[in-house]
């Protein structure tokens, strides 16, 4: 918890000093197609997202559809909405990119999605997720 409020504190503190050039970053369709796919219980187009690492581990999106729940992101697989926050550019292939989930239960939460561009588009590499105070509406 305690890093990931370091990692996202950082990235507001970046992205306010550079300013954001990309309004609509181009990753930011695919990190929505995916929360989407977990929503549906789509285990496929959900795998079909995530880096190549992900899809070379998994061979069954079922598998991995289990696995990120076993992993504790139920209220991500399961969120009612979610909105973009900060996001920072990380060399020219990748970037960091805060979402605010309104989870299960209206919990609020916050990810940062780790995105790098692969030959086939955006692709996710990696989320950290932590409860956030308060209630979505």
């Amino acid at each position: 918890m305690r890093l990931l409020a370091v990692i996202v504190f950082s990235l507001l503190c970046l992205a306010g000093a550079a300013g954001q050039e990309e309004k609509d970053a181009p990753w930011q369709k695919v990190i929505t197609s995916q929360i989407e796919a977990f929503r549906a219980e789509d285990s496929a187009g959900a795998l079909e997202l995530a880096g190549a690492g992900f899809r070379e581990q998994f061979d069954d999106p079922d598998i991995f559809y289990l696995s990120v729940l076993a992993a504790g992101y139920g209220p991500l697989l399961q969120s009612r909405s979610h909105t973009f926050g900060e996001f920072e550019r990380v060399g020219e292939e990748g970037a960091l990119q805060v979402v605010l989930i309104v989870g299960p239960e209206q919990a609020l939460y916050i990810a940062v999605f780790q995105m790098r561009e692969e030959a086939e588009g955006w692709r996710v590499h990696g989320v950290m997720l932590a409860r956030d105070e308060g209630v979505g509406i």
